[in-house]
């Protein structure tokens, strides 16, 4: 039956191992999502403090806004190179296998970016955390893709999208809580030798490391996917399980693959390169504003300015589950080529509505959530029409590959935002507004991929 096909709703194809794996799997990519935006949002006080020539000075804020982005480019790094390995490695010694090591990966090494003493030092555990951040989203959607039923395939994959939203509003409660708690000066008399005063973005770091605990129920109980084991026995001596060559020695595959990359990277660029700067945006303008006002000490601006940025996410992140939800939707009507196009448009115009008109506080709360709304919409796509891409034995790696190859591109995307900030607009009164609407234009290039994408609505996964 076609995933568009009436009757009862698709959960209620799903027997306990369907729901056992569909939570595993969401947990698991909704814990890599925190710790993505534990990063965002830790990402300038991280620098504030490392480029300070002394404690207690502020370093030049085209520094911060240099190394920030720069920071951010290294991680997306980390992260596509560890998907590409741990993509093969999905395909060649099984999805749950590698869903363990990812997350042990990405939880554990998330903690050493709390002991960071320079910006070199930070970006390097940075890389590190993204080698296992990037594995986990391939056979994630590998894993859910092949074990549930298939007319349930295409809300399973999109609900496991969503729920990575969750992820992303924990870890600004989480910076909300602790920028409340240097606002109210609980970290004043805490030290750390060798590291100084105790401040809230490494304690976040620190927080990071809780997931590791659920690698214990990965190794329990999660098994490997019949059509993967029926894939590894037919492959285990013709050697093409996550063959690359295999992959671009057949025109359908390779064809594919591009065609992936290009939807990937433009997505990429437009929530990596420009949308998660809009925390960012908001620390510049308010903490002019709070500085003007002269009543603040900068500890309090610090908390103040934490609290408003954890608001930033959670609004941009309410608004993008409702956008993977309605892109799971919409894309079942009218297929996948279509929803995409709508939502590159959307993302386009919503975001350089935001970088261009956001000043004041309660905009937070209307602009914020239509630009999350957009640009998340596109991540629901990712996670439902890059499984149906590729056949079982090349899934893990051909998904891994247009996400995180795209990411790899893409990772110029925040360095170029740097670089317009400290260079091409520095003479701008806020130079990531001229930024973030020059680099909008990135979002054509996913138009421009679409004529040459598949349409895959209503079809059986390749074999």
């Amino acid at each position: 039956m076609s995933d568009a096909s009436p009757g009862r709703p698709w959960y209620r194809e799903l027997n306990r191992y369907h729901w056992f794996v569909f939570v595993v799997a969401a947990l698991g990519w909704l814990f890599d999502t925190m710790d993505q935006q534990l990063f965002s949002l830790a990402r300038t006080p991280a620098m504030r403090e490392l480029l300070a020539p002394s404690p207690g000075e502020l370093p030049a804020k085209e520094d911060v806004d240099f190394y920030g982005p720069l920071a951010t480019s290294i991680f997306l790094v980390g992260w596509a190179t560890g998907g590409i390995v741990f993509g093969i490695l999905g395909d060649r010694i099984g999805r749950a296998k590698t869903m363990l090591w990812t997350i042990l990966i990405y939880s554990l090494c998330t903690g050493l970016s709390a002991f960071s003493r320079n910006q070199w030092d930070f970006a390097f555990y940075r890389f590190i955390t993204g080698l296992g951040v990037g594995g986990e989203f391939a056979v994630g959607v590998s894993l859910v893709a092949e074990v549930m039923p298939e007319r349930a395939r295409t809300m399973a994959l999109g609900w496991l999208q969503a729920l990575s939203a969750i992820g992303n509003v924990t870890a600004a409660l989480i910076s909300m809580g602790l920028g409340k708690a240097e606002h109210d000066g609980l970290f004043r008399d805490l030290y750390v030798f060798g590291y100084g005063p105790v401040t809230s973005w490494r304690v976040m770091f620190v927080v990071g490391t809780v997931p590791a605990l659920l690698a214990i129920f990965v190794r329990w109980r999660l098994k490997e996917p019949e059509r993967w084991q029926a894939a590894a026995a037919k492959s285990v001596l013709s050697g093409r399980l996550g063959s690359y060559g295999e992959m671009f020695g057949d025109p359908r595959w390779r064809r594919h693959a591009l065609v992936g990359l290009g939807l990937a990277f433009a997505g990429v660029v437009g929530l990596w390169g420009i949308g998660f700067f809009s925390a960012d945006l908001i620390r510049s303008v308010f903490r002019k504003q709070f500085e003007a006002d002269g009543s603040l000490t900068p500890e309090q601006i610090n908390g103040k300015l934490g609290i408003y940025a954890g608001v930033t996410f959670i609004m941009q992140n309410l608004g993008g589950f409702l956008g993977i939800y309605a892109f799971s939707k919409v894309t079942q009507r009218i297929g996948r080529r279509p929803a995409f196009a709508i939502s590159f448009i959307l993302a386009m115009l919503s975001t350089a509505l935001v970088f261009r008109y956001l000043d004041e506080f309660k905009e937070v709360f209307w602009m914020i959530p239509l630009m999350g709304f957009c640009q998340l919409a596109l991540f629901g796509g990712y996670a439902i029409y890059f499984p149906e891409l590729f056949p079982t034995h090349l899934r893990s790696t051909g998904t891994s590959f247009c996400y995180n190859v795209g990411r790899l591109v893409a990772a110029a995307g925040p360095a170029v935002f740097g670089v317009l900030n400290k260079h091409v607009f520095a003479d701008a009164a806020e130079p990531m507004r001229e930024s973030g609407m020059a680099m909008c234009a990135i979002f054509l290039l996913g138009l421009l991929v679409l004529p040459f994408a598949p349409e895959t609505q209503g079809k059986p996964l390749p074999e």
